[in-house]
């Protein structure tokens, strides 16, 4: 494969941009490691122009967050056939928005924690208060709010006192106009991901999350030492299977390809809770996929190499 040209797109222009940039940069090097050929293209007002001339034998879209992960890009690459390692843009639309893709989950039998999903017009035109009452009235506490798009935990807190919630509000507000309240789930939080880089899709071993005070936010995940990460999970045998079965089912339930990263709470009682399922999982020195990739003795740049074959292949 030594001969297949790449353009890792990272970068672009939402809140996730500097993470994303350190993504591409560690899956460039993987990649060139394994022979590719690969230029390193943000995704800017350049891009299409770059992608004609330029043209590579596929792309992959190393973005977080906005365009990367709602299908904008994607849809892109679609309109100028650019083969791509990753989701079509429909399903990376239904997975970016968090109650959608809860929903759907929820639907065919996974078990994620209850919610509600408000806009801010709600709060607005109903009173900020009796909406927050009835919110707590009807989820109890302690809740998690994040907001209802957009990953790396931005604007996400845990409220464990009805007074902590309007801040907690102005905090989800920043970042989206709509507010996801969950029940919030104590127990062991892991991240299962899923490559198809064979024959059929696979879920690569679970890695533990442990972090201090029990919040794996934006600080956590992106500084170095602030969490800690066992690989395999240190949950029983028959807990380890589940979790990897669920990450299929929920991969392919979405309709998700090539790559993906589930995130979920193994609670008190041995059920696995999905939180969220992401179509663009971090590649950086911290991120769980590389983690996982290194525990099962694989390598990156292999890994992602296979994924570049698959993407060319179907043209």
């Amino acid at each position: 494969m030594s001969d297949r040209s790449v353009a890792v797109l990272a970068g672009g222009l939402s809140h996730e941009r500097e993470v994303s940039l350190r993504s591409g940069r560690r899956l460039a090097g993987a990649l060139r490691a394994s022979g590719l050929e690969v230029r390193e293209w943000d995704a800017d007002a350049a891009l299409i122009e770059r992608l004609r001339t330029e043209r590579p034998d596929a792309a992959i879209v190393a973005l977080h967050g906005g365009e990367g992960e709602n299908g904008a890009v994607q849809a892109v690459l679609e309109l100028i056939g650019v083969p791509f390692v990753g989701t079509v843009s429909s399903a990376c639309r239904r997975a970016w928005d968090k109650p959608t893709a809860k929903a759907e989950l929820a639907r065919s039998g996974l078990d994620t924690p209850d919610w509600i999903a408000l806009p801010h017009a709600t709060f607005r035109e109903l009173g900020a208060q009796a909406v927050l009452d009835a919110m707590v009235d009807r989820l109890g506490l302690p809740l998690m709010l994040k907001p209802d798009q957009g990953g790396s935990a931005l604007g996400a807190q845990v409220v464990r006192s009805a007074a902590e919630l309007p801040s907690a509000m102005v905090s989800c507000l920043a970042y989206a106009d709509t507010v996801l309240a969950e029940r919030f789930v104590t127990g062991t939080e892991v991240a299962v991901s899923v490559v198809h880089d064979g024959a059929e899709p696979r879920a690569l071993p679970p890695v533990e999350v442990d972090v201090p005070g029990g919040v794996y936010d934006y600080t956590a995940r992106y500084t170095q030492g602030a969490a800690s990460f066992h690989c395999p999970a240190r949950l029983p045998q028959e807990v380890l299977d589940r979790l990897r079965e669920t990450a299929l089912q929920a991969h392919a339930l979405l309709g998700l390809r090539d790559v993906s990263r589930m995130d979920a709470v193994v609670d008190e009682e041995g059920r696995v809770q999905i939180l969220e399922v992401n179509v663009s999982p971090g590649l950086t020195d911290t991120s769980l996929l590389p983690t996982a990739v290194a525990a099962e003795g694989s390598d990156l740049g292999a890994v992602f190499a296979a994924l570049v074959e698959r993407a060319v292949e179907r043209g």
